[in-house]
């Protein structure tokens, strides 16, 4: 089979990984890439949010299978554009990828299904929601309601902090901002939990904790993701139940009623307290760097499993993982999450050890004249696998001193809540 991959972060390299492990591949396609993918692919430099120019190339490589791995395009309905043309792509249609191109959508959504989330209200305009904001308790947490790469989320302690998110969101901070999102601030530990599912049926596709927040101790400005574990330490066969009956289930059926069907990855942050699950969110694709811990671990085939479920044959494939933990540490351009340089050198990959327990993928990275440039935020992605999240963590310090790349920074406490015990 001949494979398109769009993306080019760190979700994208893995995803590729994933797939070149499977004997059925002839050729992949990386759309744009990175440094990392331009190994194991044809990197292919395409702007994936004109379709137009995507389908020119799928059409001319012939290629059999597309996989979509960011969210914009799929917002925006790039897989309705593809199946016009009997083009198979994995991932959701532009309906239900609703439940995370609007979070106001997914609220109503909850309310309707009596699926448990925090209280909400909903503004179109900064003077009222700052005349709410006055009279509401705090801490409190207030949305930007379309896509904003993971970071248009304000935990507000006071009103000072409220009324700056409430400026930003609708100065354009995130793009046009038509409603702004308030809801109750949800005490717990938050877990990332996916499924895959083909229309008809689903899987569950495991468990993972990322950190959000640019300082140790989770503290600081919220970015794409600074790391990540699977399986999260909350997961027990109760709560997993919960989530399934009270959350995922409820989602599916609420779709349906709309008259589509979700084919694709979903993935829901959820807030846990006492066992009990809230959903905070919906993504319509793969977390990154949740991805980057998961598909290391997943034994089946690939490429079988996404293949599945375009052709709604789910319920025939096994799901089988390595019986080992996943950590994943996120390397950033200093001054991340805010201003950074670009085209940085990196130096020293060859000195890294890695093997099938130890992994790099790539993110913010570009090759030219056989030279690595930094170009992102978030630049690497470090993986290891082992019995144990400690032993998994020294691997990865070992390799990033290796690397030893002054123009970046790294959590050192990743999965500390879990290593720390």
């Amino acid at each position: 089979m001949k494979i398109a991959i769009l993306g080019s972060g760190g979700r994208e390299h893995a995803i590729t990984y994933a797939i070149s492990k499977s004997k059925k591949i002839e050729k992949i396609f990386c759309l744009p890439g990175n440094a990392g993918t331009d190994i194991i692919a044809e990197n292919i430099i395409i702007d994936i949010n004109n379709f137009e120019q995507v389908y020119d190339f799928l059409k001319k490589e012939k290629i059999n299978f597309v996989v979509v791995g960011p969210e914009q395009p799929l917002v925006d309905g790039i897989v309705d554009y593809l199946q016009k043309f009997n083009i198979k792509v994995f991932g959701p249609n532009k309906m239900s990828s609703q439940l995370e191109g609007s979070k106001i959508f997914t609220k109503n959504l909850c309310k309707k299904y009596n699926i448990p989330t925090a209280d909400f209200g909903t503004f179109k305009t900064k003077e009222d929601t700052i005349k709410f904001l006055k009279k509401a308790n705090h801490p409190i947490v207030i949305k930007a309601d379309n896509l904003a790469s993971g970071k248009g989320v304000y935990i507000c302690k006071n009103l000072d902090d409220s009324t700056n998110a409430v400026e930003e969101i609708f100065g354009g901070k995130f793009g046009y901002a038509e409603d702004i999102l308030v809801e109750e601030f949800l005490e717990g530990e938050e877990m990332s939990y996916f499924i895959i599912s083909d229309g008809k049926n689903f899987r569950s596709f495991g468990t993972a904790q990322d950190h959000k927040r640019v300082g140790e101790g989770d503290t600081g400005k919220n970015t794409g993701g600074m790391g990540a574990y699977s399986p999260s330490r909350l997961i027990n066969n109760e709560l997993n139940q919960k989530i399934l009956d009270k959350i995922i289930k409820p989602t599916l059926k609420g779709l349906s009623d709309l008259g589509t069907d979700y084919k694709g990855f979903l993935y829901a942050g959820l807030m846990v307290k006492n066992n009990e699950p809230y959903l905070i969110e919906y993504n319509v694709r793969m977390g990154d760097p949740e991805c980057q811990t998961l598909l290391p671990i997943l034994n089946t085939d690939f490429l079988d499993l996404l293949v599945a479920c375009v052709e709604q044959n789910l319920k025939n494939i096994k799901i089988e993982w390595a019986n080992k933990k996943s950590l994943c540490v996120v390397l950033c351009s200093k001054g991340y999450p805010d201003k950074y340089e670009k085209r940085i050198k990196i130096k020293n990959l060859n000195a890294l050890k890695l093997d099938n327990n130890n992994h790099l993928f790539h993110a913010g990275t570009v090759r030219e004249d056989n030279e690595i440039l930094a170009v992102g935020g978030r630049v690497l992605n470090f993986i290891s696998l082992s019995e144990n999240l400690l032993n998994a963590r020294e691997n990865i310090h070992n390799n990033l001193n290796k690397l030893n790349w002054a123009e970046g920074f790294y959590r050192k406490d990743i999965a500390f809540k879990v290593i720390g015990k």
